[in-house]
């Protein structure tokens, strides 16, 4: 009983078979170098990219709640903030270029696993992928900016004034939270397509992840916790509606391909 229980629990820990798993860390590694350049690239036009974001943020009276006073400490502040804001939009490019390069080439990653004749990458594919992979990206900016980042402001600010104390906050916390809030949103509202892109490639099969639907929440919180600001509440916030799309997105998964 006991051998198979740990039998069981590895052919559940085992979700991508080692064979196309082989190739898809391959397929990673043949494209690091490629990956570096863009993020080098995008980290060096986003730099100049950050000071207008910081003048905008401080002209933004939805993320400056009444009562708060924002002052910078060290004369680095402002600079590091610069550089923290230019990595946040270098990570952004190259997780989009990560997708869209699954979605051309993931087929041929699984055959090259499978050792059959590889697919070739079908542009439409591709368009589809983009397209929704932008619209998803704007539909977290639009969450973070809309729903979570005033409401988490709000919040702090609230319980610093009833504990009675000042609300001034330095601008590279501040706008580092903010920052790491959009980031979160707009990376996190990606996981729906990663997953479809995974069942319809046949790396994964939508049972596998139906069977490990707890684990996978519990990943997307603690995704949430990674990217966004250590706390509970944000957590959830940003996690939570990722749970949500990754349930949309097997439904849609399944009304699209019912022999699947």
């Amino acid at each position: 009983m006991e051998g198979g229980l740990f039998r069981g629990v590895a052919r559940d820990a085992d979700i991508i078979p080692r064979a196309e798993m082989r190739s898809l860390i391959e397929h990673l590694k043949s494209r690091a170098r490629s990956f570096s350049i863009l993020f080098i690239v995008a980290l060096i036009i986003g730099y100049p990219l950050a000071e207008r974001m910081i003048s905008w943020a401080a002209n933004n009276a939805e993320w400056r709640p009444d009562g708060v006073g924002i002052v910078i400490i060290q004369p680095l502040e402002l600079i590091l903030l610069k550089l923290r804001i230019s990595v946040h939009i270098a990570l952004g490019a190259t997780m989009l270029a990560l997708i869209f390069d699954l979605a051309w080439n993931g087929r041929e990653i699984i055959a090259r696993g499978k050792r059959t004749t590889p697919e070739e990458g079908s542009v439409l594919r591709l368009a589809g992928v983009c397209l929704a992979s932008v619209a998803l990206a704007m539909m977290g900016l639009f969450y973070a900016n809309s729903i979570l980042i005033p409401f988490l402001l709000e919040y702090l600010a609230a319980d610093s004034i009833s504990s009675g104390l000042d609300a001034t906050w330095r601008i590279g916390s501040w706008l580092g939270f903010i920052v790491g809030l959009l980031t979160a949103s707009a990376i996190g509202f990606q996981v729906p397509l990663v997953a479809f892109m995974l069942i319809r490639s046949n790396l994964i099969l939508a049972e596998t992840i139906i069977r490990n639907r707890s684990v996978l929440w519990f990943s997307a919180l603690a995704i949430g916790a990674f990217l966004s600001p250590p706390d509970p509440l944000s957590m959830f916030l940003v996690g939570g509606p990722v749970v949500v799309l990754l349930e949309i997105a097997i439904i849609l998964e399944r009304v699209t391909n019912p022999s699947g």
